[in-house]
């Protein structure tokens, strides 16, 4: 077969205002000709028109946690609530749900045993079907922190589970080198408590030495490092610091959103999660909902102001965790534009160039130009009236590379 080319589709790009009536071209593995100009096709090319359709680039999740499931709901060390064996089982379904989802990338937000590495080898091999995947780490941080002694006798099992505790910044650069000849792309640290731990948002869980040691060691390796970060304070200590990934950004005002903009740091802020969890739980359920309802409505006021002003915002959330199932993925863009005011083709450039070039492959990802892999969704609808179309799976088709991994396009097995 020659190229597949689409016709009378609705082009979103990933960076500029839509193009109805356009033809998208895949030649191969990768985009060809992409506008709203014709192109003459060779006998060998197959042409659908698809009018009525959208073709986006194939969106990019940056908060994923491949081995969760139903966090909380068993009273055990954090990672070790199961056996490896069967997260890593998990894992391998829940990529695969989030490439069913139109998802062609995700970046990994942690898990233990280094089971993302093998995920992302996996995934090469064809063994399973997956997403483009960043490997994620353990937890890196403090004895004692939000994510460590949850649990009266944690300390005195020797598996490291989904948390490896370092003290001092010598130990941190140890931690960090560690994860990274485990097979982790990027670092995940807890700076803080809050935004859904059951430590304050205003308890910092490192000092400065600690968190900039661990920064350096992994920027010298090539890695990149994240962090769960709830207060203002510590947004100003990560920056200080080089960090290149703040989630959540609980407390990030307008001195913060000037500093990320000049730095070029990535948000995730993975409110969608607290919004889905204050509802369920209902006035004062666990304890924090109230307050974890403060932080919701503070951030979600902050965000049409960072988006304004040029924050590198990104989409992704802590599916996995108790009540907040995998496979909801594409609910949380249609969340910012309702909850937050964000332009819907904002909330697409988050998700698919802003995504890409995260993972640091802005250059062949995220956008659809000519040259570019051919990662795209196909969707049967308008998502731009309504981004709601991206939840229901059966108005997509999914392309990795150029081929389907997901739906059906009208008129291709004809």
């Amino acid at each position: 077969m020659g190229r597949l080319i689409l016709t009378g589709v609705q082009l979103v790009d990933g960076d500029h205002p839509p193009v109805a009536g356009a033809t998208v071209v895949v030649d191969g593995r990768h985009l060809g000709p992409v506008g709203p100009a014709p192109v003459a096709a060779a006998p060998d090319d197959v042409v659908l028109s698809l009018p009525g359709h959208t073709v986006l680039p194939g969106l990019i999740t940056c908060h994923f946690h491949a081995t969760y499931h139903d966090l909380g709901s068993v009273r055990a060390p954090f990672g070790l609530e199961e056996p490896p064996a069967l997260q890593a089982v998990r894992a391998a379904r829940h990529l695969e749900l989030a490439l069913q989802c139109g998802f062609t990338g995700a970046v990994s937000a942690g898990a233990p045993f280094a089971i993302d590495a093998s995920m992302q080898r996996a995934i090469a091999e064809g063994l399973i079907n997956g997403p483009r995947l960043v490997a994620g780490s353990r937890d890196v941080s403090t004895t004692g922190h939000a994510g460590d002694k949850s649990f009266p006798w944690y300390w005195d099992v020797g598996a490291q589970g989904a948390v490896r505790r370092c003290n001092g910044a010598e130990e941190f650069r140890r931690g960090v080198r560690e994860e990274i000849a485990e097979g982790a792309q990027i670092i995940k640290m807890f700076v803080t408590g809050g935004h859904g731990t059951v430590a304050p948002r205003e308890q910092i869980e490192m000092t400065r030495e600690e968190l900039s040691a661990g920064i350096e060691a992994a920027h010298l390796r090539g890695a990149k490092v994240r962090g769960h970060i709830a207060n203002r304070e510590a947004i100003h200590l990560a920056l200080d610091c080089g960090i290149d990934v703040i989630d959540h950004a609980d407390g990030m005002d307008e001195e913060c959103i000037e500093r990320i903009v000049d730095a070029g740091t990535f948000v995730v802020p993975s409110q969608y999660f607290p919004y889905r969890f204050a509802e369920s739980m209902g006035p004062g359920g666990l304890g924090f909902t109230e307050s974890l309802r403060a932080d919701l409505e503070e951030s979600l006021a902050i965000l049409p102001k960072a988006n304004e002003a040029g924050v590198k915002l990104v989409v992704g959330d802590d599916y996995g965790a108790l009540g907040f199932p995998h496979g909801h993925y594409a609910e949380e863009l249609a969340f910012y534009v309702e909850h937050a005011g964000i332009d819907p083709l904002d909330v697409v450039r988050w998700a698919t160039k802003h995504g890409a070039e995260l993972m640091g492959r802005g250059h062949e990802l995220g956008t659809l130009t000519e040259g570019k892999l051919a990662d795209l969704v196909v969707v049967d609808g308008d998502p731009l009236a309504d981004l709601g179309l991206l939840a229901d799976r059966s108005r997509l088709t999914v392309l990795k590379g150029g081929r389907v991994v997901a739906g059906e396009l009208p008129g291709l097995a004809a």
